[in-house]
């Protein structure tokens, strides 16, 4: 594999990756197949608004054109207005032709299949059911629950999606903490009743990669000992910060879908980042996909579920593409000046703003340098003026923070008025 994969043949010496050091295969061979939860798992965070229907289009429009394969828009039983809106959501995804599979949550129960079967029927969009249920001891404790309660109550409502023509995802709960002997019992009665996918949970955020490549391994061998031919789903949570990775991981390990929500939104401190995994997975090669849009995505979702993205978030946050200091600055701006965006978007950057529909910002604080305000000046029409420079640096060097605009402007202003009284 070309150790600089992607780039053009001027810049293949430019970037040493190490990334890509005895790679033998990429990522996957897999089409990637990419789950959305930010609708249903997402909107579990007590934080969160819960978005009006047409916030609601709209985002699974966007994830349509994102390339995104499926999405879990609700629980339909947990009222009148969850049942509406995952009925419209069903409608619109018919009726624009997109190309996303509505799939909808409940427990492992039939009174919570029951609507789900019901939208199926009557907007005629096949659907797939998350069907959910607790699998590890500390749960079955907490609940009082026996396996041989779950087992039963799993093939209930399989069987119940199975006559009803609805296609089912069976969801262990807390996956990664759960025993293979219960897992075992679990994952060969819910294939048995007719479930089409497993989904391995790290509900708590508890694995490291170690734990979901030994999980999932241990979970192909059951399938392939069953001669059964069922998908795997890899759903995680960001508890100690692992989500983006160990969800990478679980795709490089043989996982066939990967869950995720926008900026991890989610209980606690929530799920992995989707739009995260698009920005890595477009960086590995593993998708070419037309990416641009995805900064509205995620500010079309913060603004509907009222959750402020943090400056420095990746990629969206404001300050994902600015700098202020002056080394940093220097290096973007001769990029710049030469007429060279590709190197521009790289030289201070691992992500190319470029190519998510973003620009590199150049600005001025108390750690810029002359490249900062020479840069501003002739962005913003300014004739270059060393003294005005200098006077503006100064102005900078003075500051505790990075300056707006217009205090740049009033600071231009107030050098041409001094000049002007002294008639320098």
């Amino acid at each position: 594999m070309k150790q600089t994969a992607g780039f053009p043949e001027k810049y293949e010496e430019l970037i040493y990756d190490w990334n890509r050091i005895d790679a033998l295969a990429p990522i996957t061979t897999k089409p990637i197949d990419l789950f959305d939860e930010s609708l249903r798992d997402g909107l579990q965070s007590p934080s969160v608004a819960d978005p009006d229907i047409e916030a609601k289009l709209r985002i699974v429009q966007l994830m349509a054109d994102l390339g995104i394969a499926a999405a879990d828009v609700g629980l339909p039983c947990a009222g009148p207005r969850a049942y509406a809106d995952v009925k419209a959501i069903a409608e619109y995804v018919r009726d624009q032709k997109l190309a996303l599979r509505v799939c909808a949550a409940g427990r492992t129960v039939v009174s919570d299949m029951e609507p789900i079967a019901d939208i199926q029927q009557k907007t005629g969009v096949p659907l797939t059911a998350y069907a959910f249920i607790g699998s590890s001891p500390i749960r079955q404790y907490a609940e009082n629950w026996s396996l041989d309660q779950i087992l039963r109550a799993s093939a209930d409502a399989i069987d119940f999606c199975a006559k009803e023509g609805l296609d089912v995802c069976y969801v262990t709960e807390d996956t990664t903490r759960s025993s293979p002997v219960a897992l075992d019992k679990l994952f060969r009665n819910a294939i048995d009743h007719g479930a089409s996918r497993l989904c391995l949970c790290d509900t708590v955020g508890h694995a490291t990669p170690d734990g979901v490549r030994r999980l999932i391994q241990w979970t192909q061998a059951l399938i392939r000992g069953m001669g059964a031919d069922v998908k795997i789903d890899w759903h995680g949570h960001n508890d100690r910060g692992l989500a983006v990775v160990n969800t990478l991981f679980a795709l490089e390990y043989g996982a066939d879908r990967i869950h995720g929500t926008a900026m991890g939104i989610g209980e606690r401190v929530g799920n992995t980042a989707i739009d995260q995994l698009l920005v890595n997975l477009k960086l590995l090669g593993a998708i070419d996909w037309d990416l641009t849009r995805l900064v509205e995505y995620v500010e079309t979702v913060a603004a509907a579920t009222k959750v402020p993205i943090p400056v420095n978030y990746p990629l969206v946050g404001g300050d994902a593409f600015r700098t202020a200091t002056g080394v940093h600055a220097a290096a973007i701006i001769k990029a710049k000046r030469r007429g060279d965006d590709w190197l521009a978007d790289r030289v201070y950057s691992a992500v190319p703003a470029g190519e998510f529909g973003r620009d590199q910002l150049i600005e001025i604080g108390p750690m810029s340098g002359m490249s900062n305000v020479s840069w501003w000046l002739e962005r913003n029409g300014e004739p270059m003026d060393e003294a005005l420079c200098r006077f503006l640096l100064g102005k900078a060097k003075a500051s505790n923070r990075t300056l707006e605009d217009e205090e740049i402007r009033a600071a231009v202003a107030e050098f041409r008025a001094g000049a002007a009284a002294t008639g320098s």
